[in-house]
């Protein structure tokens, strides 16, 4: 009987970790050494594809038999990326730039399985029209969800939609930070069926 290779999800985002979680397949996680800088000119979708893969990397360089996922979403305004925002006057400065807005969210995932050669990767964007937000609702947004550590500053699977009129994808778990839709098809790929146990 073929025995599958462990999974492991190149990532420290709980998000990343929950959406994974739904497949119901056994992985672990570990947290990726990747310096997130943009390359002068690099396009955002470009960048998130390439984060994704480099995650996936330089976990399966220290873990070269199992099968790394990596994972990067990056959110493209007037063609320009658009970050984490790390901090509350950042996160205002986004909100009040993407109000009444269209934002494309390009969220990229990867797999590698450095011993078999293997690495293939997928970017998925999910298109949001974001409403026009007054001060008052971005303060009040900003006080209850925090969202530093999102791309965007907005939190999807929390308060962060009501901030929006519309979300137009082929995978809607994408803007939350993995794709599953475009994981599952990853997984297969590698020779991991998460339908057959």
């Amino acid at each position: 009987m073929k025995v599958q290779p462990a999974l492991v999800l190149a990532s420290t985002s709980r998000y990343r970790r929950e959406l994974l979680a739904r497949l119901g397949l056994a992985f672990e996680v570990d947290a990726p050494r990747v310096d997130e800088t943009p390359v002068p000119g690099e396009i955002p979708a470009a960048l998130a594809r390439r984060l994704a893969l480099a995650k996936a990397n330089d976990v399966a360089s220290r873990r070269p038999d199992a099968l790394v996922i990596g994972s990067d979403q990056v959110a493209e305004l007037d063609g320009r990326p658009i970050g984490k925002p790390l901090g509350h006057e950042s996160a205002r400065a986004q909100l009040r730039a993407m109000s009444g807005r269209d934002v494309v969210f390009h969220t990229a995932v990867a797999a590698v399985r450095s011993s078999a050669g293997f690495a293939s990767e997928a970017v998925v964007p999910v298109r949001v029209r974001f409403r026009s937000l007054g001060d008052a609702e971005i303060e009040s947004y900003l006080r209850v969800e925090q969202p530093y550590d999102c791309a965007g500053s907005a939190k999807i699977e929390g308060l962060g939609i009501a901030l929006v009129e519309s979300v137009a994808s082929d995978d809607p778990t994408a803007l939350i930070g993995l794709p599953l839709i475009a994981t599952c098809g990853l997984l297969r790929a590698a020779g991991i069926d998460p339908l057959r146990r």
